[in-house]
């Protein structure tokens, strides 16, 4: 019915829009997808665990019979219910601002973006909590004002509940948009289905958005805001099937992740190659790897290795991909994650004088490895290159890093770090390829009369070229506010040095 008293939203125009007010609805319209099971279930898991991750897909069922047989507002007050009931309000905010935005705009519908992003005031109305789509809409889709539905809190914690009045669908969403805009009447409404209708009539305007599964999303260079921070530990989106493979996974992956950690940290290095192949982890070697050199005097500098950071195990890969152990520097990794390295690490803390002091020490003890964006990126960016590596050496072996995961993510910002490793390695058949580029040619380093500057932005260049990968000047502390909503330190107990950053 809807879609014969609407026009599709493919034959509106969107030239002359910049003074229009647009109105939409997000599932099915904004986005390509007309399910919120996933974004739900991304919010039990990353704030719950896989626990609630488990009583979340046991209630769903009901959920469907309820939105099916009942209502919608019903179905969708469960899916609330079963996800947030009980979590502090600042975590649910932080998975949305962290974790959602990623895998909100890998389903962004083209059609209803190009209509949206073209007019100069953007509403949204939603069904689903406002506190969980909010951070995405307005940071990254540009909305001016979202009307969705309210949940309740009691002492920083979700109820479960909801505030009046109630779930935004049907009607009540056509009350919402008439207290928000009063008297003005909002030249384009669009949604994608019949309950859509009573907001839709209230403006000039008014689009359906047809479900058609084939559509492409709307490529991420296309957005006002790349993407290029996000956290959270899954790397697919969580479908009913994906998310019961998960939890029937972990108990599976956990034991087979401690047996992994458990052989490269106990063999000798020149076999971890071959055991982490037997294990299912794929290490794949290219280029060159430099011999190691043997050193005719104190003075003489080993062979630093420049890294691109990708997770907290990149070190260790470099290690197995050479066939002997190669020391490496770190911006505090968590105790346990030193614990079980195979590997020597030491911990830098920020003090130029003192950090450099130290480099040039192990250097003249070997080869050494060292990861200068301070931070691991998960997209293909590479953040701003530290300069100080450049002052101290002139061996310098660039070394590009991509690591492959299916159903994990190695890295976080939010949780806890020590857990990191385990979560890498609990994927069914993670992968590392490590590249190997060439030797910087003495003409390009800093006894030749090169900057420290220019020597690390020229290797940041060399490594983003051979993966493909776009250079930024974003760093560490840009990454941690963005994700964790702090400059990416942390203060440490009395007996431990105070303000360690959070780097690796």
């Amino acid at each position: 019915m809807a879609s014969v008293t609407f026009s599709t939203v493919n034959t509106c125009t969107s030239i002359g829009r910049e003074k229009h007010t647009v109105v939409a609805d997000m599932d099915g319209t904004l986005l390509r997808g007309r399910s919120s099971f996933p974004y739900f279930a991304l919010v039990a898991f990353e704030a719950g665990g896989v626990l609630r991750l488990l009583f979340f897909l046991l209630a769903s069922p009901i959920a469907g019979l309820l939105y099916y047989f009942i209502s919608e507002s019903a179905g969708i007050q469960v899916l609330i219910f079963a996800s947030m009931a009980g979590m502090k309000i600042s975590t649910i905010e932080s998975v949305a601002r962290a974790v959602l935005p990623k895998f909100y705009s890998d389903d962004l519908h083209p059609e209803s973006w190009r209509v949206f992003s073209s007019c100069g005031k953007r509403c949204v109305l939603t069904a689903n909590p406002r506190i969980m789509v909010e951070p995405f809409l307005k940071d990254f889709l540009g909305a001016d004002m979202v009307l969705g539905t309210e949940i309740e809190s009691y002492k920083g914690r979700a109820t479960g509940l909801i505030c009046k009045p109630g779930v935004l669908v049907g009607s009540k969403k056509a009350d919402a948009l008439k207290k928000a805009f009063r008297e003005e009447q909002p030249e384009i409404g669009l949604g994608d289905r019949l309950t859509d209708a009573p907001f839709m009539a209230l403006c000039k305007e008014g689009y359906i958005v047809p479900a058609k599964p084939e559509v492409k999303a709307v490529k991420s260079d296309k957005l006002p805001k790349p993407i290029i921070f996000h956290d959270g530990r899954l790397v697919q989106k969580p479908t009913p099937l994906i998310a019961l493979l998960i939890i029937l996974w972990i108990p599976i992956g956990f034991p087979l992740a401690c047996l992994r950690i458990a052989g490269g940290s106990l063999l000798p290095m020149k076999m971890v190659y071959y055991v982490f192949w037997a294990l299912g982890v794929r290490v794949i070697v290219k280029g060159t790897p430099p011999p190691p050199v043997k050193k005719s005097n104190t003075e003489q500098s080993g062979v630093l290795f420049i890294c691109s950071h990708r997770t907290l195990l990149d070190p260790i890969f470099l290690s197995a991909a050479l066939g002997r152990s190669i020391p490496a520097v770190t911006y505090s990794v968590s105790r346990l994650s030193e614990i079980i390295s195979p590997i020597k690490t030491v911990r830098l803390n920020r003090d130029r004088a003192a950090d450099a002091s130290m480099i040039k020490k192990l250097l003249q003890e070997g080869d050494l490895a060292i990861c200068p964006e301070g931070t691991t990126c998960r997209e293909p960016f590479l953040l701003r290159f530290s300069a100080l590596f450049a002052e101290l050496t002139d061996e310098l072996v660039p070394v590009a890093m991509v690591n492959r995961m299916s159903m994990f993510h190695g890295t976080t910002a939010r949780g806890w770090k020590g857990m990191d490793p385990f979560y890498f390695f609990m994927n069914p058949s993670p992968a590392y390829e490590v590249t190997f580029l060439n030797k910087l040619p003495k003409e390009l380093t800093c006894s030749s009369g090169k900057s420290s500057h220019e020597v690390a932005n020229y290797i940041q260049r060399v490594i983003a070229s051979t993966l493909s990968y776009e250079c930024t000047s974003f760093t560490r502390r840009d990454k941690y506010r963005a994700l964790a909503g702090n400059d990416g330190t942390v203060v440490e107990k009395p007996q431990l040095k105070a303000n360690k950053v959070m780097g690796c």
